[in-house]
Order: C-alpha cells, then sequence, then structure tokens
C-alpha cells in the first residue's frame, strides 16, 4: 500500500444553504473549555463504505453521488453555521491581550474534496497496521486550531476507492468535540437521506447558545501581545497504528470480572476495557516498577454540569482525567483494582469540579503546550464506542469500518469506536512508536485471552 497515492480531482467551498439570520452573524466567543485548545491538532474521523452492488452499480453516479452530498452539506450548515466560518483574533490595547472570536461572515465556507486512490476496501482493512495512505484520505494534515483564522474550520474529503467511498472529517478541535462532530454527521447524513423530503428541519438541531459559569465575562481577554507567545507545532512523530476488535462477550466479561473483583456494579464497560489496556500496555513497556503511570481519559462534561447541558450542545466541553498508579501497583493487582481506579476519576470530577477548574483558568489564562505534556509512561485515551457512528449512512448502508487521520496521536494513544456489529462490542486503535511493542502486546497473555472471548 506503500505506492498507491491519493489524487485530489476537485475542490469546492460551501456554504450555508440560506443567508444567515442577524443573530447568527454575531461574533461567536469561545468559553474556557475552548481557548486552551488553540494548539490541539485538527480531529479526523471517518467511515469507509463499500460502493453498491454491481447489480445496482449502473443506477449509481459518482458525480450524481457528490453532487448530492455537496447539496445536503450546504442544507446542514443552515444548522451548523459555525462550520463554515472563519477565527478572528482582534488585538486590545489597554491592557494588551487578544480576543479570539469565530466570525460567520465574509467567509468562503467549509471545504468539500473529492478524490480517487487506485485502492480496494480490503488494501484497507487486510493488513494487519493500518496502511499510511489513510493518512491522505483526511484534509488539513498538520493543522493546529489556530490556523482556522485562514483554513476552514471543517474540510470534508471524500475519496473513491476502487470498490468503496471514504467519507473523512478534518474538524477544528477548538470549535467541536467528538461528540459534536458526530452530531453534525447525523445530522447531514439525514439530511442526504432525506432528499426531497427535506424541509429545513432535523430531527436533533444543535444547542449553540454557549455556556458561560455565572458571572463570568462572555469575552475572554487572552494576556498575550503576539500569538508567537503560545503557539506550538509539534511533527507527529512516525507510528504503528493497529485496530483490536473486543465482542460484546468479550466487553461484557471484562466488565463482569472488574465488578466482581471489587464486589461492586459500578464499573463500566468502557472503564474496564480502557483498564485492561492500561494494565498490558504498561506491561510491555517493562517500566520500572516505582514509576509513575497513568491513564489519561477526555471525557465530556455536558452531564457533569448542574444542570446539564444538552447532549446536542455544540461546542468542546471537555476535560482530560487521570487515573495514576506506580507501576508495581498496576501490574500487581487485577483488573478491577485498575477499573476502579478509573472510575473513580471519572465520578470524582463533577460539577464543582468542573467549575472549580474553569475558575481557575479564567484567572490565569493559558494555552496548551503538548510538549509540556510528553510522557513515555502514559496511555490517552480519546473518541468514544457511545458515538453512533454507524448510524450515518449517507445512502450507502452501514459503513464497512471508521478510520481516522494521523493528527493528535502519539506513542501510547488510543481511540476507541463501537464495534461494527453493536451489542456494546468495541474496537480499539492502538498506537505505538515500536513495531515491538504491537508484537509484544499480541503476546500478553491478559490482552490476548480477552479478545479471544466470544
Amino acid at each position: 500500500m506503500s505506492s498507491k497515492s491519493v489524487k485530489r480531482i476537485s475542490e469546492y467551498f460551501i456554504k450555508p444553504l440560506h443567508d444567515l439570520s442577524p443573530e447568527a452573524k454575531q461574533p461567536f466567543h469561545f468559553t474556557p473549555f475552548q481557548l486552551p485548545c488553540l494548539n490541539i491538532s485538527y480531529s479526523q474521523k471517518g467511515l469507509l463504505f463499500a460502493k453498491p452492488p454491481p447489480s445496482e452499480s449502473q443506477d449509481f453516479s459518482i458525480t450524481a453521488y457528490l453532487d448530492d452530498l455537496r447539496r445536503s452539506l450546504s442544507a446542514t450548515l443552515d444548522h451548523f453555521y459555525l462550520l463554515a466560518g472563519r477565527l478572528v483574533t482582534k488585538k486590545e490595547e489597554n491592557p494588551a491581550s487578544y480576543v479570539i472570536y469565530l466570525n460567520t461572515e465574509n467567509s468562503p465556507g467549509a471545504k468539500f474534496i473529492y478524490a480517487t486512490v487506485d485502492a480496494t476496501i480490503s488494501d484497507i482493512l487486510q493488513p494487519a497496521d493500518v496502511p499510511v495512505v489513510v493518512r491522505s484520505f483526511f484534509d488539513l494534515n498538520n493543522a493546529i486550531s489556530h490556523d482556522g483564522h485562514t483554513l476552514p474550520l471543517l474540510s470534508i474529503q471524500v475519496t473513491e476507492l476502487v470498490d468503496g467511498i471514504f467519507i473523512g472529517g478534518s474538524i477544528n478541535h477548538m470549535v467541536a468535540d467528538g461528540t459534536s462532530f458526530w452530531h453534525f454527521m447525523a445530522a447531514w447524513s439525514e439530511i442526504f437521506k432525506s432528499k426531497d423530503q427535506y424541509h429545513g428541519s432535523i430531527s436533533r438541531p444543535p444547542v449553540l447558545k454557549r455556556w458561560l459559569l455565572d458571572g463570568s465575562d462572555p469575552i475572554i481577554n487572552l494576556p498575550f501581545t503576539h500569538h508567537d507567545q503560545f503557539i506550538e507545532r509539534l511533527e507527529p512523530p512516525p507510528l504503528k497504528e493497529r485496530f483490536f476488535h473486543f465482542s460484546s462477550a468479550s466487553v461484557s466479561k471484562l466488565k463482569a470480572k472488574a465488578n466482581s473483583e471489587c464486589n461492586t456494579t459500578k464499573i463500566s464497560s468502557l472503564q474496564a476495557v480502557i483498564a485492561l489496556l492500561w494494565r498490558s500496555v504498561t506491561r510491555i513497556r517493562r517500566l520500572p516498577v516505582d514509576g509513575e503511570t497513568s491513564c489519561r481519559l477526555m471525557v465530556s462534561n455536558r452531564r457533569r454540569l448542574n444542570p446539564p447541558l444538552s447532549d446536542d450542545y455544540f461546542g468542546n466541553p471537555i476535560s482530560v482525567l487521570r487515573g495514576t498508579a506506580t507501576v508495581g501497583e498496576l501490574t500487581a493487582n487485577g483488573l478491577g483494582w485498575a477499573a476502579f481506579r478509573l472510575h473513580k476519576a471519572v465520578i470524582n470530577y463533577n460539577d464543582t469540579s468542573v467549575k472549580e477548574s474553569v475558575e481557575s483558568w479564567i484567572k490565569r489564562p493559558f494555552i496548551i503546550k503538548l510538549s509540556q505534556r510528553i510522557d513515555q509512561n502514559y496511555i490517552h485515551v480519546g473518541s468514544s464506542p457511545r458515538f453512533d457512528m454507524y448510524g450515518c449512512e449517507f445512502g450507502l448502508g452501514k459503513a464497512v469500518a471508521a478510520r481516522s487521520g494521523w493528527m493528535n496521536k502519539g506513542d501510547g494513544k488510543i481511540t476507541m469506536y463501537p464495534g461494527r456489529e453493536g451489542g456494546g462490542s468495541m474496537d480499539v486503535e492502538i498506537c505505538f512508536a515500536s513495531s515491538q511493542h504491537i508484537m509484544d502486546l499480541e503476546c500478553d497473555e491478559e490482552f490476548i485471552d480477552a479478545l479471544r472471548i466470544e
């Protein structure tokens, strides 16, 4: 697959179908959840579909299909119009500071790319490691959120394979988290499928009114006089990416085992699976037993706040939680011990914790610099098997697989997906800088035993 190259055929900019309302044209100011993410790379997720079977292929036209995708994307941007905008920086003089906001006017819109590649679905799914060509299924590689001043906040790339179609989205991570991205994709798929039956409404309109801490100023002044004071760009390291599948039976057994070991029923399926990954990856790294290891979890704060935000709240209200232990503790104790440690980190981060974190940031704003957070003793878990990725069909039926781009990845990055068959099954993508770590993981007894359960 290394010889395969993606060829871009056409590029368009897509604007909302209708003119924006006066309210939608107002500057959209970011929250303390969003502004720290200016250095975070664009999020890249996509779906691989099979083309219609030969018996139906004479009725399938890629030209007509692309036209339908563009028209339905324009209609979707009526609802998610923020994604058609650009970032703007306004410099304040007294005190000297930056104000960064989103402007929905005078923007060319979201980007839409059509590309082709001489590859098949099996070329993508059969190799043990994710082929490098998948990275070219996404636009805006190497872009960070701050680049939204000049680059689109959303870029869709439709790549036609010999027997398939890949729809990949690159979205500004300061503007939207995974929940919001898959909400957008679901709405786009809904409008696409409705065709002539679409009359301007969708089943789940996004909630665009932003959350503010009581008494806080909606306009945040960042304590900078030039973007060089906070901007950081890191070159993604060379990585091997491999998928592992946990059947619903495997997930259920892991959850039961973790709860049984702790004499509780509170540990979730996801916590049990992540605990297994944390233990197994830590073992194969052969770290000193007295060293500290951590498992970092990306979590949504929508339901942690009181009152809670809607699941349809559009934005990036996320936090990074951490379970920590010494290597000796993690490997000497069982699955339940590790899972309950993660469980406690999750349940202890509540409305009070979220608001205290936001209040602290408002007092001393900072922009995340990933170079200051590199730690070879941790795993970082992103995305979620609870996202309804396979509900987004775009007229092609259920996707055969979900994949991600190469941004926001590093050694020990784990990306979670729902299993295609549903039922609580999960797919896990694990990134390692070392091929030896992948081979060692496939020999880790606890890990392989969990995969074998059917």
